[in-house]
């Protein structure tokens, strides 16, 4: 289910509010993940890979060792779409499940 639109600052705010570790810059939310080793960022990282596809909204990411960087945009909207939101609430779920 996608939702292509854009966000008004006051949605993002809103949205935010809900999603504790993400924090907006610019057009874009970001989130620093960080895991107890290697495997863990992995697995994290390959379950995303699934709900990206799942959701048909992809990430710009980044892994160091442990660590994982989520960046979020809609690129059709030209900023935050609800997509977004619904992405980084999935994804923290996943990262608190461990």
């Amino acid at each position: 289910m996608s939702d292509d639109r854009l966000l008004s600052d006051d949605e993002i705010a809103d949205g935010l509010a809900d999603l504790p570790g993400w924090r907006r810059e610019g057009d874009e939310i970001v989130r620093d993940f960080s895991f107890a080793d290697f495997a863990q960022a992995f697995a994290f990282m390959t379950q995303c890979a699934d709900l990206s596809e799942e959701l048909n909204h992809h990430p710009d990411w980044r892994n160091v060792y442990s660590s994982v960087w989520v960046r979020l945009t809609t690129h059709d909207v030209g900023g935050l779409s609800p997509d977004d939101l619904r992405w980084a609430a999935r994804a923290s779920a996943l990262a608190d499940r461990g």
